[in-house]
């Protein structure tokens, strides 16, 4: 009992710490920022993409065309679930491990306003929010992030390159290195990262199992 209170309590402290309203949900997940253009998909558009398949952003169609996956194949990596326990999600999160990874996520796709100073916070609160009822998801994290974030390709400040988490399982620049492709896999290596050990087995932390 008093472990998952913890994991609840750092999960708010995690929100609290960007000096932001405690309202999660921004509801501008992805601003593409190309040199000067900007352009933005809103949460309702990735809403109505997930659930019907429908793309009607045409910053969303430019993204998934660039993905180097058929929208189908992004819709269905960014809806599908995996299990994971809040107190493993938030105890990697918190490590020096967790923060290296978080770090190392955040490459081009940081908080708009604040940029990388709080990029690590920023995708931590949102994966532990969406880890809360046991599951999480690409789409679900997206939901959660409690700022406006952007995608950075901005004239050799910021390339707009994704580090992917599974190197090895992606083919071709588009897949290992696009925003859309990132999120495919974000959730598979968060599992893989916090997975808790059986105690009676008294085995190390779970790596990536790919």
């Amino acid at each position: 009992m008093f472990s998952r209170l913890a994991a609840g309590l750092l999960a708010g402290v995690s929100l609290a710490a960007l000096a932001v309203p405690a309202e999660a949900g921004t509801s501008r997940p992805v601003r593409w920022n190309t040199g000067g253009a900007v352009w933005t998909t809103t949460s309702s558009e990735f809403k109505t993409f997930f659930s019907t398949g429908d793309i009607t952003d045409r910053a969303l169609s430019s993204g998934i065309g660039s993905s180097g996956w058929t929208a189908e194949e992004i819709q269905e990596g960014m809806t599908k679930t995996y299990a994971v326990d809040i107190i493993g999600v938030s105890r990697f999160l918190y490590s020096d491990d967790g923060v290296k990874f978080l770090k190392d996520q955040t490459r081009s796709y940081f908080p708009n306003w604040k940029m990388k100073s709080t990029s690590v916070v920023a995708l931590r609160s949102a994966i532990i929010a969406d880890s809360i009822d046991g599951e999480i998801s690409a789409a679900g994290i997206l939901a959660e992030l409690p700022v406006d974030f952007r995608l950075a390709d901005t004239c050799g400040t910021y390339d707009g390159i994704q580090n992917l988490c599974a190197p090895n399982h992606c083919e071709g620049d588009a897949q290992c290195t696009s925003l859309l492709s990132w999120y495919v896999f974000l959730p598979a290596c968060v599992q893989a990262n916090t997975a808790l050990p059986d105690p009676a087995l008294r085995i190390a932390p779970v790596r990536l199992l790919w």
